[in-house]
């Protein structure tokens, strides 16, 4: 980025460049990485393919086509291949080369919308691919375009789920293809795409986030996740890793499919990964069927060929496991004799290295730290001939950070690039950024981030954004976010606290297990702890002039505190998208959620679901509030935030209602996000004497539905009304 922003602005934090992460070439010298950016001015977003040179930082433009995704090396050299959007639907592979930039040709068309490329070098020219597509019932490629007309819109389910996050279920489902592509007179040609996972009744993969996360080829087939077929997707988390071997990647899917199966292990399953040589695989799976933020369990498959021989890693007599972290996501080492784990550690999303013995059941030592700070994204090794690794990270003040990192010496790391120059970009500096521990409500502690404005002045007091994350089992890391941004709250003059507190990750898992039938009551004591923790030892924090956001499980406590104590504490409240009611959890999508974290179903536990509902205390509600909720929102629906709405408005509580009818659990889009902050950011500095951010209508919106008026209307006085 080159310019420096005068001040961090949500204008600033949605235009500023997305960068992905990036992946060196064979040889280490180059990377390769997408970027989006929006235009305010234009209102138009632009995407780039581009490649770093890893020994100088300077970036090369492959290609700024608005339609093209996904780049990928073919391998060795600087070939590369990447998708783009053709017309009626299908999607065609472009190869480029990053030592002749411009020079491109069509690979292949596949007559569909694909996503989610992963290569395999096969040798001999040819490069095994897979892809993801949505599959029709009977196995062939779905493309949206090239549907017949229906003249009607009626949709019929016979079981669950009905929606799943912002989407309508169809008989469509995901599927991963495969197939090659075949180097001949200098140029690569795809071959015919068969479906792995006809006739299977499996899908990989698993809805509603899963991408190259859920699968993974080698030189000798596929590895991937799917969910137990036999048992019903709402109420179960469970899902299995499969084995396809295939003799070649251009024959058809053979009818034998290898299922991996675990003792103890009944819950989620993720990160299949092969090692280099094909003979062995990882992945990670969960203990619990219907507890979705279970601990991951570290799973070694020595060999593919003998399924039954599984292995959970670092087992405990106990059955807790010898390490207390979560991996979130595994990889191999280039010579297939280390794993790399991505995990959260006390807020931060850290890489560890564990050594694979010669013999795997004498695997006990714990990984061992590579980073301390901030949150890994990605790693990739840099080259075969190198021992460094290329890692893709972000932090509370820098969006974009490409290190390399040398395990035998992780302290001594080399940063080859920084989006934002290290926050300066942006205005920010690490020096915003600390942290406290403060008493919990039992005998632990409790920790959370502290985030200062850039031009924080000592003896100054400033008022207090209290931000509580969702999950609820998930946490504020040192991390980069477009939706919740911390800096954006603490450049508008706020000291801006952001609690991890009963439920959150990263900080051992029965920490996280510990607000299972509790959603109203360890948090929340946590939360009024931390309050008090920062009335007495915050000099620089003015209580007086507090103000509380959250979203999701956030929002829900947003109304909890609304009809609690803490929330006299607090000038205004901002909840999106959170619940109101706990009885109408039973319409969200994925119904093991409330299931597990209240104990059972609504007409078993009935007692818990009412103990921690908000709407019954609403008789306490006083605090202004703003209430955001979307119409795509599935998670929780729309009349969740109606209802609050509702209540605050027939109680004279000062209130608004934000809603986007195209956006979901989240505001994606640059333009909605901008009202989004706007409407936000005005409606909390105004109850605590900071100036608003800026006039509503610059935006384009207006109030839908003002205030009635509270003094006579002229032209009722002229009617002598």
């Amino acid at each position: 980025m080159a310019i420096r922003a005068n001040k961090f602005t949500p204008e600033v934090l949605l235009s500023a460049p997305r960068r992905s992460a990036a992946a060196p070439n064979a040889d280490g010298t180059l990377a390769l990485y997408t970027v989006a950016t929006y235009s305010f001015e234009s209102h138009k977003k632009t995407a780039e393919i581009k490649v770093l040179n890893i020994e100088n930082g300077q970036s090369n433009l492959i290609t700024n086509d608005e339609k093209a995704s996904e780049p990928n090396w073919l391998g060795h050299g600087n070939e590369l291949i990447w998708l783009k959007e053709g017309e009626e639907g299908v999607t065609q592979l472009i190869h480029g080369d990053a030592d002749a930039i411009g020079n491109t040709y069509i690979v292949g068309v596949v007559p569909g919308p694909i996503s989610d490329v992963r290569l395999k070098v096969l040798g001999d020219g040819k490069v095994a691919i897979a892809v993801v597509g949505k599959a029709r019932p009977d196995g062939s490629l779905y493309n949206p375009e090239l549907e017949p007309k229906k003249y009607s819109s009626a949709r019929v389910y016979d079981s669950v789920m009905v929606r799943h996050w912002d989407k309508y279920e169809t008989p469509n489902r995901n599927a991963i293809w495969y197939g090659s592509l075949q180097k001949s007179n200098g140029r690569f040609t795809l071959s015919t795409l068969t479906n792995a996972l006809k006739g299977t009744h499996l899908e990989s993969p698993i809805p509603a986030f899963g991408g190259t996360d859920h699968f993974d080829i080698g030189g000798t087939g596929i590895v991937f996740v799917a969910k137990d077929p036999t048992l019903n997707p709402a109420t179960n988390t469970k899902s299995n890793c499969y084995y396809l071997p295939l003799s070649s990647f251009s024959a058809p899917r053979p009818a034998k499919l290898q299922k991996f199966k675990v003792e103890g292990l009944e819950g989620a399953s993720s990160s299949p990964a092969l090692s280099p040589n094909g003979v062995s695989a990882v992945f990670l799976q969960m203990k619990q069927n219907g507890y979705e933020s279970d601990k991951n369990r570290i799973v070694l498959i020595p060999d593919i060929q003998k399924p039954s021989v599984a292995l959970e890693v670092l087992k405990s007599n106990d059955g807790n496991g010898l390490w207390d972290k979560s991996p979130s996501a595994i990889s191999w080492s280039q010579d297939g004799k280390s794993l790399y784990i991505q995990a959260e550690e006390h807020g931060n999303g850290l890489l560890f290295q564990l050594d694979i013995p010669a013999t795997p059941l004498d695997m006990n030592e714990l990984p061992r730290p590579l980073t301390k700070s901030g949150h890994v994204s990605d790693v990739k090794p840099l080259s075969a001939n190198s021992p460094s690794l290329f890692i893709s990270s972000s932090s509370l003040i820098d969006n974009s950070l490409y290190t390399l990192i040398d395990p035998a010496k992780p302290a001594h790391a080399t940063q080859i690039s920084s989006n934002s120059r290290n926050g300066t970009s942006f205005g920010l500096s690490k020096e915003q950024v600390s942290d406290i521990w403060f008493k919990g409500s039992g005998d632990y502690k409790v920790h959370a981030w502290v985030i200062k404005p850039s031009n924080f002045a000592e003896g100054k007091k400033y008022p207090l954004a209290y931000l509580i994350h969702g999950g609820p089992q998930g946490a504020w890391a040192d991390e980069w976010s477009t939706r919740w941004n911390p800096a954006v709250f603490a450049e508008q003059g706020y000291i801006v606290i952001t609690p991890n507190p009963t439920g959150s990750t990263g900080y051992g898992q029965g920490f996280c297990d510990a607000i299972q039938r509790s959603w109203g009551g360890l948090p929340y004591e946590d939360l009024v702890n931390g309050f008090s923790y920062i009335k007495e030892h915050l000099g620089y924090v003015d209580t007086s002039r507090s103000v509380a956001l959250g979203a999701s499980y956030g929002g829900y406590m947003m109304n909890w505190i609304q009809g609690h104590p803490l929330g006299r504490e607090f000038k205004a409240l901002v909840c999106h998208d959170g619940v109101f009611s706990m009885a109408n959890q039973i319409s969200s999508d994925e119904q093991y959620f409330p299931n597990h974290d209240l104990g059972g179903p609504f007409w078993t536990t009935m007692k818990t679901w009412e103990q921690w509902d908000p709407a019954r205390f609403t008789g306490e509600w006083a605090t202004p509030q703003l209430v955001i909720h979307n119409e795509l929102d599935y998670r929780l629906p729309i009349s969740e935030g109606l209802a609050a709405f509702n209540v605050l408005q027939e109680r004279g509580v000062e209130s608004r209602f934000l809603t986007f009818p195209d956006e979901n659990h989240w505001v994606l889009n640059e333009e909605n996000s901008l009202v989004w902050h706007t409407v936000v950011l005005n409606f909390i500095n105004k109850y605590v004497g900071l100036p608003l951010y800026k006039p509503e209508g610059e935006e384009g919106f207006k109030v839908q539905n003002p205030p009635p008026h509270t003094e006579t209307h002229e032209t009722e006085r002229e009617l002598g009304l």
